[in-house]
């Protein structure tokens, strides 16, 4: 099986890559999660952002972060930026006409890349917390360091998720649609080539 060895982030196109709301402060936030509620009324994004979404997602990265750090990760940023590994049809059609940033798996450094399968939220387990279901996997509860790619993928093979024709009620889907990478430092993101 071909191992993907490119990670793509995919955001708004009249936004920049990299916009992080973990990295926001109250009074930012809410006006940023008002402006993607906006986007997602009018069609430009299907992503969903409840009421308990950065609760979920706050407590999500701390759990993430304390897993990767005890695989030996040394993290320089709190939360990380969100990746792929490969590309997701599934993960891009939730924008319309998405901008994307590639970057090779080769020119990342190892302590500061982990990943999880599939979503962090999906894998890290608070979600029953918060009245979702999840089917349990083997995979779920771990956080990879990047090294550790193609072991994972020989075991467990790539997900296989193609856009879907809607993607109405996809937040309370099982998230098995594609590998998240997390990137732990702003320094990485200027790696050849992007």
């Amino acid at each position: 099986m071909q191992v993907p060895d490119f990670t793509t982030h995919y955001h708004l196109a009249d936004r920049p890559p990299f916009l992080n709301l973990a990295d926001l402060d109250d009074a930012n936030l809410a006006n940023v999660l008002s402006g993607l509620q906006g986007a997602a009324e009018s069609g430009v994004s299907a992503r969903r952002f409840g009421p308990r979404y950065m609760e979920l997602r706050r407590g999500t990265e701390e759990v993430l972060r304390s897993r990767f750090i005890e695989r030996g990760g040394r993290p320089t940023r709190s939360s990380p930026h969100y990746f792929v590994l490969g590309e997701s049809p599934w993960f891009r059609g939730l924008y319309r006409d998405p901008a994307e940033v590639r970057l090779h798996l080769e020119d990342l450094p190892t302590e500061q890349v982990s990943f999880t399968y599939p979503d962090s939220v999906t894998s890290m387990g608070l979600l029953a917390e918060f009245g979702i279901k999840v089917s349990p996997r083997p995979y779920h509860g771990r956080v990879f360091r990047i090294d550790e790619v193609e072991a994972v993928i020989e075991r467990y093979a790539l997900p296989r998720s193609r856009k879907p024709a809607t993607y109405d009620g996809h937040q309370f889907d099982d998230f098995e649609h594609y590998i998240e990478v997390q990137v732990w430092s702003d320094d990485a993101l200027d790696a050849p080539g992007h």
